[in-house]
């Protein structure tokens, strides 16, 4: 099957509206966590997350469509423009074999909340006719498609977590099946409302530093408490090895290996099983290569950061490769994390530097690999994989070659 690479990426979340500047932050070790602007928290038990609080979506889109597009959808965009703007697409491109593959874990949580009041306040007559259409989540595709008139495949991932990271084998099936010869993937979340934070509250999954922002998220750490909402998007444009490398552009990385896996076990807690079939099958298409750095799906929740520990070390044995997460800095932006992680793995192999794992100061014995703590580490990987783990025991992982 054809060769299948990244030419193009795009990302913004609560460290930065841009790749670049999002990169920067990251690997500086700062934290995009803080309490909570967009809604009175008064009476919610957590009060903190990873916000974006300086994104205009008037900037990216016609202030007429806004309001027919949930802040997800508007997010989701921003990161594509930016994907496609670094693809230089010079010359036109065939439309009907460029396709989407898009990806959300929750889509318009924002404006089914705001429906929800308006129906039971004033009535049913008073909802908004761009309601359905604001909430679908396969509409960030949708949306995206029409912006640059792409009718390839249009394909949607709904898969919890690991939207993003399915976004992107989606994509890439696509074209090595021979659907499509380009693929825009995006990945975009924006659930930090009342009923986001109060649903997630209530299971007891994130945590309640609420005094302390900037170290409440702290993956792989032995006093983490769970992890911390983020909001954000990612981009990739895909296209064929021959045809990039025909049009001069600049390849950031190649998709050698994916890895797709259920758990059948709980609808919340993950089991060892399931993350580590999905790394072993990427691992194996990709032929077993020195994987030389993972951004782990570390959440700083209890029980992911041990399963993953454990399922890595299943995987690889006596070379586990250097890891960390990013979720201490920016959040966990659910189904936009694929997406922005996989964004992340191919701007530190473009870079040579790896992004560290904040927040880590007392290690949990069960958690006792390498996960590059604190401080960045400058190192030229030429494999690097991303993991994405959902509730439904929903599971995927992806690993980019150097090129």
């Amino acid at each position: 099957m054809k060769r299948v690479v990244v030419t193009g990426i795009g990302m913004i979340n609560s460290l930065g509206l841009d790749k670049e500047s999002s990169f920067k932050a990251i690997v500086e070790g700062q934290c995009g966590i803080k309490s909570i602007s967009s809604f009175d928290t008064t009476e919610h038990s957590v009060t903190i997350a990873g916000e974006i609080t300086d994104f205009d979506p008037n900037t990216i889109m016609n202030p007429k469509e806004v309001k027919k597009a949930d802040r997800f959808i508007q997010l989701g965009l921003a990161a594509a423009k930016e994907a496609m703007a670094d693809a230089k697409f010079d010359a036109a491109y065939e439309a009907e074999s460029f396709g989407v593959s898009s990806a959300s874990g929750i889509g318009g949580l924002v404006v089914i909340e705001k429906n929800s009041v308006i129906v039971n306040s004033a009535g049913p007559r008073k909802i908004s006719p761009f309601f359905i259409p604001s909430a679908l989540i396969n509409m960030l595709g949708g949306m995206v498609s029409i912006e640059y008139g792409l009718k390839g495949p249009n394909l949607s991932s709904v898969t919890a977590c690991a939207a993003g990271t399915h976004a992107i084998s989606d994509a890439t099936k696509t074209m090595m099946t021979g659907g499509a010869k380009k693929m825009l993937v995006v990945g975009a979340e924006a659930a930090i409302c009342a009923a986001g934070i109060g649903g997630f509250s209530s299971m007891k999954a994130l945590s309640t530093r609420n005094d302390d922002p900037k170290h409440a998220s702290r993956p792989f750490d032995a006093e983490r408490d769970g992890f911390i909402m983020g909001e954000g998007a990612g981009s990739l444009v895909l296209e064929f090895y021959e045809d990039a490398v025909a049009r001069g552009a600049h390849i950031y990385g190649e998709v050698v290996g994916f890895g797709e896996s259920g758990d059948a076990s709980h609808i919340t807690s993950p089991s060892l099983d399931g993350p580590l079939r999905a790394m072993k099958a990427a691992y194996e298409m990709a032929g077993r290569p020195k994987i030389d750095y993972i951004n782990a799906h570390g959440t700083s929740t209890p029980a992911n950061d041990k399963n993953e520990t454990a399922a890595i070390k299943e995987v690889f044995g006596a070379n586990v490769p250097q890891i960390s997460s990013i979720k201490g800095q920016i959040g966990h932006c659910l189904g936009a994390a694929g997406a922005i992680e996989a964004v992340v793995c191919l701007m530190a192999m473009r870079d040579e530097i790896l992004p560290p794992t904040i927040n880590l100061e007392n290690p949990d014995p069960d958690c006792d690999l390498d996960y590059i703590p604190n401080v960045a580490r400058k190192f030229r990987a030429e494999y690097t994989m991303s993991n994405s783990f959902g509730f439904g025991g929903t599971n995927g992982s992806v690993i980019f070659k150097r090129v």
